[in-house]
């Protein structure tokens, strides 16, 4: 039960889904207060700008970023949702989701996944940069850049929708 949605829609996901965990992916300079019912330590605050490459004053996603990500959702036991949310339920949030579902789903292929992904968020154009890095870390060996690459950019959109995607094996 992993949820994706934008910030604009953030309570109202926790809200209809009664979820207990929530990943925010956003710039760090914005305040994201923990909705009611999340415990402030079952939310992973990870501030970094939507960029693919350094840009002067703003922050790149970074490794540590990755592995902060992959160590909080290792550790949720999938007995109540999960949340990932970003800025539009765009970019870094689909591309935490698709992260999150490869790390989880070791058996499942990028391209399983990577389609799922579509289906399920037309929208979706997840972050590249967080993705290499997770290919790298997950040991993926390019796949789960490909898979992405050939998914495409998502469908133009101000704000993604709020999805399900099933981490089902």
């Amino acid at each position: 039960m992993l949820f994706v949605c934008s910030l604009s829609r953030l309570n109202e996901t926790v809200q209809n889904t009664g979820a207990t965990r929530l990943v925010t992916l956003i710039n760090g300079d914005m305040k994201v207060p923990t909705p009611d019912g999340i415990a402030p330590e079952n939310h992973l605050f990870l501030g970094f700008n939507d960029i693919v490459a350094p840009v002067a004053g703003l922050t790149p996603p970074t490794e540590d970023h990755v592995l902060q990500l992959l160590k909080f959702t290792s550790d949720w036991d999938r007995t109540s949702p999960l949340i990932i949310h970003c800025w539009a339920g765009i970019s870094r949030s689909t591309a935490g989701a698709y992260i999150t579902a490869c790390s989880l789903l070791p058996d499942r292929t990028e391209t399983d996944l990577a389609k799922t992904l579509r289906d399920r968020a037309p929208s979706a154009t997840p972050n590249a940069r967080l993705v290499a890095m997770a290919d790298k870390l997950l040991g993926r060996d390019g796949r789960m850049i490909d898979a992405i690459s050939a998914i495409g950019r998502g469908a133009t959109a101000f704000e993604g929708k709020p999805f399900q995607m099933p981490l089902t094996p």
